[in-house]
């Protein structure tokens, strides 16, 4: 059954020279061209809204670190090419007042089951109330990586690799579109659409950014839609996306006249008026099937969450 998988050797990422805290992991960037006096002067540009005050005590502290681990201070010389580690700091953050479950772990992969509103990595105004950082504080695995995207409004199953030898791999998968996925929803029941039916569509980047539109030409994305079954309200769906698009799901059952429930983006943008957590994306990861690319075996992980 293995013979038929291609591996994939990936370049992995070098250590960071900075251990993980609370974890939380280093940050890193490489110093692009340019012409700075010093390295405090780079680092006030590059990122206005954190003080000059903040970089000096960081660097006092001793965290912010070259690629050999070595020490940054206000006035090191800047270097083209040079990469600088740091640690992502913010200033208060708003819980998320859910818990993920993880549902399988081995030497090599941990399964988690994510809930609604928790970001999977950190970024923007999410560090701590991430999937990654809890679980990296719940096992002590520094090296813990997702291999795979689940939207932060989205719940369900995500893989996660915590062994660097074997990550190319299980990545390979993902990127070879050898991973058999399932989603649920909930949507407005439709009685005049013949299901199952599979839809395709040409999918781009939107306005404003953070969407993604439908637009004329060859189809790039793919999804096979399936009645589970249809409530008093609205009716529950099966939803298996051949392709990887960005919210493709959510476009596809918008396009159709079947918007995913308490949506905020598809078919219209709702006005930002911060998470309302009594009303979350009626969309569910529910499964993740593969055939494990180092023994073989065939890996099945369904979420435990209902919609």
């Amino acid at each position: 059954m293995a013979t038929g998988i291609v591996m994939m050797q990936l370049r992995q990422p070098l250590p960071a020279p900075l251990p993980v805290i609370d974890g939380v992991a280093p940050s890193y960037l490489w110093l692009p061209a340019g012409e700075w006096p010093d390295l405090l002067s780079f680092l006030e540009q590059r990122f206005p809204a954190i003080s000059s005050a903040t970089w000096v005590a960081r660097m006092a502290r001793g965290e912010v670190v070259d690629g050999e681990g070595v020490r940054l201070a206000p006035g090191s010389p800047y270097r083209r090419g040079m990469r600088i580690f740091y640690y992502r700091e913010l200033p208060a953050e708003t819980p998320i007042p859910f818990e993920a479950s993880i549902l399988y772990q081995d030497e090599r992969i941990l399964v988690a089951d994510k809930p609604h509103f928790l970001p999977v990595i950190p970024s923007g105004r999410f560090l701590h109330e991430t999937l990654l950082v809890r679980l990296k504080k719940q096992t002590g695995l520094a090296d813990l990586t997702p291999i795979h995207r689940l939207d932060r409004e989205t719940a369900g199953v995500v893989i996660f690799s915590h062994d660097v030898a074997s990550r190319g791999a299980y990545q390979s998968l993902f990127q070879q579109r050898l991973v058999d996925k399932t989603y649920e929803a909930l949507a407005p029941s439709a009685p005049g659409l013949v299901l199952p039916l599979v839809y395709r569509s040409r999918m781009v980047e939107g306005t404003p950014f953070f969407r993604m539109q439908e637009v004329a030409g060859e189809p790039n994305s793919e999804t096979r839609i399936e009645l589970i079954e249809q409530r008093e309200t609205c009716s529950r769906y099966r939803l298996r996306p051949l392709t990887g698009k960005k919210h493709q799901l959510r476009v596809h059952l918008a396009a159709l006249g079947i918007p995913i429930i308490n949506d905020a983006f598809y078919p219209e943008v709702h006005p930002c008026k911060g998470d309302d957590l009594s009303a979350p994306l009626k969309l569910l990861a529910r499964e993740i099937a593969f055939v494990d690319p180092l023994d073989g075996r065939r890996r099945h992980f369904a979420s435990q969450r209902e919609l």
